[in-house]
């Protein structure tokens, strides 16, 4: 099995001085799914635009597929390998209709018009969405606007996927349709998530931060069992 991201000495530092990452090893093999995990202004917003090459950050830092985020000459095909579903949907669904949103990031991947339709319809089925191309984004429920999300990234076929806060909003139903949805999906995923229990049921391992420390790695049923680690670091 090979390694999705590799991080390595991994630090970030704002421009007022705050430092938001200390330093930090860790790995992700292709196909598990991590959960991320911590208090309030632990760093986990900060790793993922971090990985995706949002912020700027010092070469040889980091590794995705090949790729160092840090580099301006690798920053340009990050597109293609990582995807990242946003805290919040409506800041990630813009068109008039889902398919024209999902469609968009295969047409700026290189696809020609028919091939990104045809891939949008396909990945809204995927996603429990048939035949919802011509739906408006801001008509959908908070689960319906979740999984479009979700498609939108899919569509563009990541080797990464980065979930911020994903359960966040959705009413026990539409929780539980997506814990059902990522369950049944193929890739590596990292889930950053203050939901524990979400995190027992989607992935198999667990890093902890705190106050930029990576404080823990391991086995999901192994770090939630510890219930004096998750209290010394704000977690229940």
């Amino acid at each position: 099995m090979s390694d999705a991201l590799v991080a390595h000495g991994l630090t970030h530092a704002y421009a007022d001085g705050r430092v938001a990452l200390h330093p930090m090893t860790f790995t992700v093999r292709a196909g598990e799914r991590v959960a991320l995990v911590g208090p309030n202004g632990a760093g986990k917003t900060t790793l993922f635009l971090r990985v995706a090459g949002v912020l700027p950050g010092q070469p040889g830092q980091l590794a995705l597929a090949g790729l160092d985020p840090a580099s301006p000459a690798h920053r340009a095909a990050l597109p293609g390998k990582v995807g990242i579903v946003f805290q919040n949907p409506d800041d990630q669904l813009f068109a008039p209709t889902l398919r024209e949103d999902v469609a968009f990031g295969p047409l700026n991947l290189g696809a020609t018009a028919a091939e990104a339709v045809a891939l949008a319809e396909e990945t809204l089925a995927r996603v429990g969405l048939p035949g919802a191309g011509n739906r408006t984004p801001h008509k959908l429920s908070g689960g319906e606007k979740r999984r479009a999300a979700l498609a939108g990234v899919l569509a563009m076929r990541p080797e990464l996927m980065l979930l911020d806060e994903p359960s966040m909003y959705l009413d026990p139903r539409g929780r539980r349709e997506l814990i059902g949805l990522l369950n049944g999906l193929a890739g590596t995923m990292v889930i950053a998530t203050h939901d524990l229990r979400f995190a027992a049921e989607t992935c198999q391992r667990v890093l902890i931060l705190d106050a930029g420390h990576l404080v823990a790695d391991g086995p999901t049923a192994t770090l939630f069992g510890n219930a004096a680690l998750l209290d010394r670091h704000g977690l229940e």
